[in-house]
């Protein structure tokens, strides 16, 4: 097949061109640098409007909106929708077939609901007001926050309903059209181009929150709109074997799916490494605004003062390493372990939190610290996505993969809460700190379990 007739795709001309296969598709160097262009250029919008949710809590806040509703609105409610998507959208896309392929028709799908959500977010205070004129007649006793709040979830439930398939589907076509021998090199530049996001975002737009809310939203969907219809018309799928015959019933596919994934010990552990990782993180990412911004005096001590401004900036900072970072571990990846590179990382987290726990007093310290840890945390996700495509088993990828996401998205489901109920009772956001180090010690654990596993798996084998 020439390059001509199918877009990023070239015959195998010799023997050093099998690296750069991915099933079916064979590309040339160029057409190779060319297709990761515009998987990076989608996650560079992607990434600015993932940003978007670190708006949410402070929306909830004004409509007055606590800690746990925060908690809830922001991370447990995209995880209980995720527990109840990602096992049918893994196989759906596994079993799918078209001419487009069986990714891209729903990234095709999906764009336009992400965008339209993100718009009903973004104008959720002026819709707020007009709901709550229109219903005031009706229901006098309801209050003005009150509709903001079950508004603000319903439009949040939305989104993260159909930015659920987005970013399960766009993880899938990743082993589908890139070859395995540049995975490592391409996740780190993956992350990187996604800190250049965050660092935009963070830099130069979320001091706009505050007063054109309702512009960021339009021009973040906009963004993203344009950047995923042009990764579907632009980025080629291979040919894919025939999906199986049979369509058994949503209990039989239960039944098969939970079986298949769930009873290996090897999978289990290593699912409860994106558990405890993720039940460590999303947390402190969410309540992380409210312990800078607060004034010192309402959190025990352990606020740090900052504007909203200077928040935004110093998040901003904390991207420019990650973007280093990303791209020189990409191909270290390459060709050492990405395993023992996960374990190294997460030992550093551990690390990182004790010390903030103990040492972090002062904004400046805080952000030094931040930065850090920002870095450690960009290699070791690096390390966590360039080991599924090793890890799970290629003709069932969305399906396992979708099975590791379910797993971490029932644990989001209460982390957020509970931690938010935590922080609600003591008023020191400072202990997110232990919160975030204790759930990475965990995750440290099971990572050396995985680890040893996969050795004795490799040993039987070979």
């Amino acid at each position: 097949m020439r390059h001509g007739e199918t877009p990023g795709v070239a015959v195998l001309a010799n023997a050093s061109s099998e690296a750069r296969r991915a099933g079916t598709l064979i590309y040339t160097p160029a057409a190779l640098l060319m297709v990761m262009g515009w998987m990076l250029m989608a996650d560079f919008c992607l990434q600015l409007m993932e940003s978007l949710p670190s708006i949410l809590p402070l929306q909830v806040r004004d409509f007055g909106g606590s800690d746990r509703t925060v908690g809830f609105v922001k991370d447990s409610l995209p995880a209980l929708l995720a527990v109840f998507l990602v096992p049918f959208i893994g196989v759906q896309s596994d079993r799918f077939r078209s001419r487009l392929g069986r990714r891209r028709p729903f990234l095709l799908w999906c764009t336009p609901l992400v965008c339209l959500f993100l718009c009903l977010i973004g104008f959720v205070q002026p819709i707020a007001a007009a709901v709550h004129s229109a219903l005031a007649p009706l229901a006098p006793g309801i209050s003005p926050s009150a509709v903001g709040l079950v508004l603000i979830a319903m439009f949040a439930a939305g989104f993260f309903a159909v930015n659920t398939y987005v970013i399960q589907i766009f993880y899938y076509l990743i082993p589908d059209v890139l070859p395995r021998a540049y995975m490592g090199r391409f996740v780190g530049i993956f992350r990187a181009v996604g800190a250049v996001g965050g660092f935009v975002f963070n830099r130069y737009i979320f001091r706009f929150v505050d007063g054109y809310v309702e512009w960021v939203y339009l021009g973040c969907a906009a963004l993203y709109a344009a950047a995923f219809l042009l990764l579907v018309w632009q980025v080629r799928e291979g040919d894919y074997p025939p999906p199986p015959e049979a369509r058994d019933g949503k209990l039989v596919f239960l039944r098969r799916y939970f079986a298949e994934c769930f009873a290996d010990p090897f999978y289990l552990q290593l699912f409860g490494v994106s558990l405890c990782f993720w039940a460590a993180s999303v947390p402190f990412n969410t309540f992380v605004v409210f312990y800078a911004t607060n004034s010192p005096t309402l959190t025990h001590g352990a606020g740090l003062g900052l504007s909203l401004a200077a928040f935004g900036e110093a998040r901003a900072w904390t991207f420019l390493p990650k973007i280093a970072a990303a791209l020189l571990i990409g191909p270290l990846i390459d060709r050492f372990d990405p395993l023992r590179v996960l374990i190294l990382s997460l030992a550093a987290m551990v690390a990182l939190y004790i010390a903030a726990f103990l040492l972090v007093r002062t904004p400046d310290q805080f952000v030094a610290w931040w930065i850090l840890s920002e870095a450690v945390v960009t290699v070791l996700l690096v390390a966590y996505l360039a080991n599924f495509p090793v890890l799970l088993p290629a003709d069932r990828y969305g399906q396992f993969f979708s099975a590791n996401q379910l797993v971490f998205s029932a644990g989001l489901i209460a982390a957020p809460v509970l931690c938010g109920s935590m922080l609600d009772a003591t008023g020191d956001y400072r202990l997110l700190y232990a919160w975030s180090g204790g759930l990475m010690a965990l995750s440290l654990v099971l990572a050396i379990r995985v680890r040893r596993l996969w050795i004795r798996r490799q040993t039987a084998s070979a």
